[in-house]
C-alpha cells in the first residue's frame, strides 16, 4: 500500500534569499487574497475561467511569475471546493500565514544536495537540515506538492512523502498488542505474553492544568497583548502535546517491532462521550490529541512492517478478560481500578482496556483467517 508522511524540513537559506523569499511569500498571499475575493463575489471555480479574469493582474500588479499565478489560483479554488465539501457557509476565505505552494520539478527540486525554489526573482538553491530527515532522501520516497512556510522567524519545507509499503497480512502478524488510550495512563498496551506497558499522564495532566490556568488568566485581561500571548501559548501547548505523541507512538512500536497487529479504540465520538465529565476537568479530559496518537502508531506501525486495527470501545473497560462478565460496576474510576463482580479478577482498569483490545485483535485475526 501508498503512505504519505508530510516531512518538515528546514531550510538555512542566506540572508539575501531570506529577503527573497519573504517578497515572494508576502506577494503570493496577497495574490491569493485577490483571487479569493473575486471567487467569493463570483462564485467562479474553474480555473480557465479564472485564469482569463486574474492572470495578467497576478502577473502585472503582484510580480508573480507564471507558474506561482496558476498555483495561486489552483490554491484558492481547492481551499474553497473544501469549503463546500465539509458543508460549511459560503464565506470569504482569508489567506493570513505567509505560505507559498509548490510543484515538485515544476516549483522546487533537489539538486546536488539542496532545494531550488522557484522564487519572484529566479530560482535559489538552499541547503536544509538531514538531521532526523535521512531516510526520506534514500530514494525509496517521492516528492509531492510542498508548502514554503515562514514560522518563527525560519523557513520549513512541508512536503508530503510517499512510498510503497508492503502490508503485514494476517498471517504473517506474530503478536497483537492492545493499546489502550486515556488520561490517566496517556497509553497502556499489552500483549501476546501477557506484559504491559504504561504510559503515566500524571505529569501531562498537571501540564495541561497549567496551560489552562494560564489561558483562563489571559482571556480574563482580554488586552491585545493577552490575545497575542494566548495565541503563542496556544501554538506552544500544541507543539507539545504532537511532541509527547511521537515518544509514545515511538516506544509503542520500537517495544513490538515488526508482524505485530495493534489493536486501539475508535474514538472518533470521544468528545460527546467525555463532555459529561464534570466542566472543572473537561479541558483535559476532551482536548487530548487521542486522533493525533491514533494516527501515529498507525503510520509507525507501517514503517516497521506491522498494522492497525481500530475497534468498537463499546465496555473494554467494563469487561473481565478472564470470564467475560461485563458489568458497570467492575470498575472504579476514581481509583482507576477493577474488580470483576463475578469472578473477583483484579487489575488497572486501563490495563482491563488494552487486555480486551487485544482479544479483540486475536478475534479479528481468526475470523479473517477463517473467512480466507
Amino acid at each position: 500500500m501508498q503512505m504519505t508522511i508530510t516531512a518538515k524540513i528546514k531550510i538555512n537559506p542566506t540572508s539575501e534569499q531570506i529577503e527573497l523569499l519573504r517578497n515572494t511569500l508576502h506577494a503570493y498571499r496577497t495574490g491569493c487574497n485577490y483571487v479569493s475575493a473575486l471567487v467569493f463575489e463570483t462564485k467562479q471555480l474553474a480555473q480557465a475561467k479564472l485564469h482569463n479574469i486574474t492572470y495578467e493582474r497576478l502577473r502585472s500588479c503582484f510580480s508573480l511569475r507564471s507558474q506561482m499565478a496558476q498555483s495561486v489560483m489552483k490554491t484558492v479554488i481547492a481551499r474553497y471546493q473544501s469549503l463546500k465539501s465539509n458543508g460549511h457557509d459560503w464565506t470569504k476565505v482569508q489567506f493570513r500565514k505567509p505560505e507559498y505552494d509548490l510543484v515538485w520539478n515544476r516549483d522546487y527540486s533537489l539538486i546536488q544536495g539542496l532545494f531550488s525554489i522557484n522564487t519572484l526573482g529566479g530560482r535559489v538553491k538552499v541547503p536544509f537540515e538531514t538531521k532526523g530527515m535521512e531516510q526520506y532522501f534514500d530514494g525509496t520516497w517521492s516528492f509531492g506538492t510542498a508548502k514554503l512556510v515562514n514560522k518563527y522567524g525560519k523557513f520549513y519545507l512541508h512536503i508530503p512523502m510517499t512510498k510503497e509499503i508492503p502490508t503485514a497480512s494476517e498471517h504473517t502478524i506474530s503478536q497483537v498488542a492492545g493499546v489502550d488510550m486515556g488520561i490517566h495512563f496517556v497509553a497502556v498496551s499489552y500483549d501476546s505474553q501477557g506484559k504491559s506497558l504504561f504510559f503515566n499522564g500524571r505529569l501531562i495532566k498537571n501540564k495541561r492544568s497549567i496551560y489552562k490556568h494560564m489561558r483562563k488568566q489571559l482571556q480574563q485581561l482580554g488586552t491585545a497583548s493577552a490575545r497575542r500571548k494566548l495565541k503563542r501559548i496556544g501554538q506552544r501547548e500544541n507543539r507539545w502535546m504532537s511532541d509527547v505523541n511521537h515518544q509514545v507512538s515511538k516506544a509503542l512500536v520500537e517495544r513490538y517491532g515488526a508482524n505485530t497487529l495493534f489493536v486501539v479504540e475508535d474514538l472518533s465520538g470521544v468528545r460527546q462521550v467525555t463532555e459529561r465529565v464534570r466542566v472543572k476537568n473537561r479541558y483535559e479530559t476532551v482536548s487530548w490529541a487521542f486522533y493525533q496518537l491514533r494516527q501515529m502508531i498507525e503510520y509507525k506501525a507501517l514503517m516497521a512492517g506491522s498494522r492497525m486495527i481500530a475497534v468498537d470501545p463499546r465496555f473494554t473497560s467494563q469487561t473481565c478478560p478472564k470470564c467475560g462478565h461485563t458489568e458497570k460496576g467492575n470498575r472504579n474510576k476514581k481509583k482507576h481500578t477493577f474488580c470483576c463482580k463475578t469472578c473477583g479478577y483484579q487489575s488497572n482498569d486501563d490495563r482491563i482496556g488494552a487486555m480486551n483490545l487485544q482479544r479483540k485483535g486475536i478475534e479479528y485475526i481468526v475470523e479473517v483467517t477463517a473467512q480466507a
